[in-house]
Protein backbone atom coordinates (compact mmCIF):
# COMPACT_ATOMS: atom_id res chain seq x y z
CA UNK A 1 0.00 0.00 0.00
CA UNK A 2 1.11 3.43 -0.78
CA UNK A 3 0.83 6.58 1.20
CA UNK A 4 1.36 9.83 -1.08
CA UNK A 5 2.63 12.77 0.38
CA UNK A 6 0.74 15.12 2.24
CA UNK A 7 -0.30 18.22 -0.27
CA UNK A 8 0.71 16.06 -3.45
CA UNK A 9 -2.26 15.43 -5.67
CA UNK A 10 -0.72 13.63 -8.87
CA UNK A 11 -3.60 14.48 -10.98
CA UNK A 12 -3.60 18.16 -10.60
CA UNK A 13 -1.41 19.86 -13.04
CA UNK A 14 1.69 21.96 -11.49
CA UNK A 15 2.29 25.77 -11.84
CA UNK A 16 4.69 26.60 -14.52
CA UNK A 17 8.09 27.70 -13.11
CA UNK A 18 8.95 31.53 -12.89
CA UNK A 19 11.14 32.70 -15.43
CA UNK A 20 14.67 33.20 -14.44
CA UNK A 21 16.40 36.72 -14.63
CA UNK A 22 19.37 37.39 -14.29
CA UNK A 23 23.19 38.65 -15.30
CA UNK A 24 23.62 35.81 -18.26
CA UNK A 25 22.41 36.99 -22.22
CA UNK A 26 19.46 35.24 -23.60
CA UNK A 27 20.26 31.49 -25.01
CA UNK A 28 19.60 32.96 -28.72
CA UNK A 29 21.71 35.37 -28.34
CA UNK A 30 24.42 34.58 -31.73
CA UNK A 31 27.99 34.44 -30.20
CA UNK A 32 30.25 37.50 -31.32
CA UNK A 33 33.43 36.26 -33.31
CA UNK A 34 36.82 36.55 -31.49
CA UNK A 35 38.84 39.91 -31.59
CA UNK A 36 41.90 40.81 -33.28
CA UNK A 37 45.28 39.76 -31.72
CA UNK A 38 46.95 43.05 -31.48
CA UNK A 39 50.59 43.46 -31.36
CA UNK A 40 52.85 42.53 -34.30
CA UNK A 41 54.01 38.47 -34.25
CA UNK A 42 57.48 38.71 -33.39
CA UNK A 43 57.03 40.87 -30.52
CA UNK A 44 58.57 38.57 -27.91
CA UNK A 45 62.39 39.79 -28.41
CA UNK A 46 65.52 37.72 -29.39
CA UNK A 47 66.15 34.60 -27.77
CA UNK A 48 68.79 34.30 -25.31
CA UNK A 49 71.82 31.73 -25.72
CA UNK A 50 72.89 31.82 -21.82
CA UNK A 51 71.52 28.20 -20.19
CA UNK A 52 70.16 28.46 -17.03
CA UNK A 53 72.21 27.26 -13.84
CA UNK A 54 71.98 23.30 -12.97
CA UNK A 55 69.73 23.26 -9.58
CA UNK A 56 69.85 19.27 -9.36
CA UNK A 57 71.10 18.36 -6.16
CA UNK A 58 74.01 15.53 -5.86
CA UNK A 59 72.60 12.59 -4.99
CA UNK A 60 73.53 11.34 -1.37
CA UNK A 61 75.28 7.75 -1.76
CA UNK A 62 72.82 5.17 0.63
CA UNK A 63 74.76 4.15 3.40
CA UNK A 64 75.33 -0.12 3.22
CA UNK A 65 74.10 -2.38 5.99
CA UNK A 66 76.30 -3.92 8.03
CA UNK A 67 75.74 -7.95 6.59
CA UNK A 68 77.18 -8.87 9.79
CA UNK A 69 74.96 -7.15 11.85
CA UNK A 70 72.18 -8.69 9.85
CA UNK A 71 73.67 -11.83 10.15
CA UNK A 72 73.81 -11.63 13.76
CA UNK A 73 70.18 -11.01 14.14
CA UNK A 74 68.99 -13.81 12.33
CA UNK A 75 70.78 -16.06 14.30
CA UNK A 76 69.99 -14.61 17.34
CA UNK A 77 65.95 -14.93 16.45
CA UNK A 78 66.81 -18.64 15.10
CA UNK A 79 68.56 -19.55 18.34
CA UNK A 80 65.74 -18.19 20.11
CA UNK A 81 63.13 -20.24 17.78
CA UNK A 82 64.98 -23.27 17.03
CA UNK A 83 68.32 -23.18 19.25
CA UNK A 84 67.12 -25.94 21.57
CA UNK A 85 67.66 -28.38 18.58
CA UNK A 86 70.45 -27.11 17.38
CA UNK A 87 72.65 -27.20 20.53
CA UNK A 88 73.13 -23.23 20.84
CA UNK A 89 75.09 -23.06 17.85
CA UNK A 90 72.89 -20.03 16.30
CA UNK A 91 73.42 -18.31 19.86
CA UNK A 92 77.45 -18.35 19.60
CA UNK A 93 77.48 -17.40 16.10
CA UNK A 94 75.32 -14.23 16.84
CA UNK A 95 77.17 -13.30 19.69
CA UNK A 96 80.70 -13.60 17.67
CA UNK A 97 79.02 -11.76 14.32
CA UNK A 98 77.33 -9.46 16.59
CA UNK A 99 80.79 -8.40 17.67
CA UNK A 100 82.42 -7.86 14.97
CA UNK A 101 79.33 -6.19 13.75
CA UNK A 102 79.72 -3.60 16.22
CA UNK A 103 83.18 -3.04 15.13
CA UNK A 104 82.33 -2.49 11.38
CA UNK A 105 79.58 0.13 12.51
CA UNK A 106 81.72 2.04 15.12
CA UNK A 107 82.45 4.23 13.07
CA UNK A 108 79.17 5.35 11.29
CA UNK A 109 80.11 4.23 7.55
CA UNK A 110 77.92 1.27 7.96
CA UNK A 111 74.94 1.34 9.27
CA UNK A 112 72.92 -1.94 11.36
CA UNK A 113 74.55 -1.17 15.03
CA UNK A 114 70.95 -1.99 16.45
CA UNK A 115 70.83 -4.96 14.48
CA UNK A 116 74.33 -6.25 15.67
CA UNK A 117 73.25 -4.97 19.41
CA UNK A 118 70.15 -7.20 19.19
CA UNK A 119 71.41 -10.15 17.56
CA UNK A 120 74.29 -10.01 20.68
CA UNK A 121 71.29 -9.43 23.27
CA UNK A 122 69.33 -12.43 21.56
CA UNK A 123 72.63 -14.71 21.57
CA UNK A 124 73.60 -13.86 24.98
CA UNK A 125 70.52 -14.18 26.90
CA UNK A 126 69.68 -17.59 25.48
CA UNK A 127 73.88 -19.20 24.96
CA UNK A 128 74.10 -19.83 28.75
CA UNK A 129 70.93 -21.93 28.76
CA UNK A 130 71.78 -23.59 25.47
CA UNK A 131 75.30 -24.42 26.60
CA UNK A 132 73.53 -25.83 29.72
CA UNK A 133 71.03 -27.82 27.90
CA UNK A 134 73.98 -29.41 25.42
CA UNK A 135 76.07 -30.15 28.78
CA UNK A 136 73.29 -32.07 30.38
CA UNK A 137 72.24 -33.80 27.11
CA UNK A 138 75.99 -34.64 26.47
CA UNK A 139 76.33 -36.11 29.88
CA UNK A 140 73.13 -37.81 29.81
CA UNK A 141 74.36 -39.64 27.06
CA UNK A 142 77.60 -40.57 28.33
CA UNK A 143 76.35 -41.87 31.98
CA UNK A 144 73.69 -43.72 30.43
CA UNK A 145 76.37 -45.68 28.24
CA UNK A 146 78.56 -45.95 31.20
CA UNK A 147 75.65 -47.07 33.50
CA UNK A 148 75.28 -50.99 32.92
CA UNK A 149 71.56 -52.33 33.16
CA UNK A 150 70.53 -55.20 35.01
Amino acid sequence: MSHPQPGLDPTRPQPPLPAVTGPYPPVSAVPRPYPPVSGPAGAYGPVSAVSYPDLRLPLARPVLTSGMATASLVLGILGVLGGWCLFGLPCLLAVVLGHLALRETRDGARSGHGMAVAGLVLGYVFVGPMILFTLMVFFGGVLTAATPTP
